[in-house]
């Protein structure tokens, strides 16, 4: 089996206050760079085999701490990348409170699409359509990802067979990793959003 560790980017300003989406230059702050390199010291004891990150800066920051230690080149993977948030991207939580297509997606992800974006479904569709190609690829090896909130919990909810609806009640945290074994035959939910030893 494949097995994928799959990390949240560490921190960046503005987290939980807007929706950054695939804004460019949204980097790790000094918590985000601190988080990073706790994160590359829990893999010292992994011996990943390959590596893998979203486009986006904070996740090809947190990919290069891990990138260090495991001494591996990033591949780079659009599938990975953050959901497209279209209109919604770069405003704040606050300004969306008035917007009724805003509530409707955080109560209805299965069937709500996002204005000038995708939706939940197609973000979990690209996912695990990479991650199934990925685990054809490699076979029996250990593979970080480095991707963001939404997607991991696109992940998380398919293999755990959870309704896309009931999002909200996954915690993915910044520099979090969850694990998932993959092969033809099976998948199996290892851990999510830990924070403890590797192995």
């Amino acid at each position: 089996m494949t097995t994928f560790y799959l990390v949240r980017h560490a921190s960046c300003d503005g987290l939980g206050k807007k929706i950054w989406g695939r804004t460019e230059g949204v980097c790790l702050n000094d918590t985000g760079k601190a988080e990073a390199e706790r994160l590359a010291e829990r893999f010292g004891r992994v011996k990943l085999d390959a590596i893998y990150s979203s486009p986006l800066e904070r996740a090809r920051e947190t990919a290069e701490a891990i990138a260090r230690v495991a001494q591996l080149e990033i591949q780079e993977s659009p599938a990975f990348n953050e959901i497209d948030f279209g209109e919604w991207s770069g405003k704040s939580f606050d300004e969306l409170a008035g917007d009724e297509r805003w509530r409707r997606f955080n109560t209805q992800r299965s069937m709500t699409p996002i204005p000038g974006g995708e939706s939940f479904l197609e973000t979990q569709t690209r996912a695990i359509a990479e991650l199934e190609k990925l685990s054809r690829q490699h076979g029996e090896a250990r593979v970080a990802i480095v991707s963001h909130a939404d997607v991991i919990k696109a992940i998380v909810s398919y293999v755990a067979g959870a309704p896309i609806d009931l999002w909200q009640r996954l915690e993915i945290s910044p520099g979090s990793v969850s694990i998932v074994a993959t092969d033809e035959h099976e998948t199996k939910l290892l851990a999510v959003n830990t924070r403890s030893e590797l192995v």
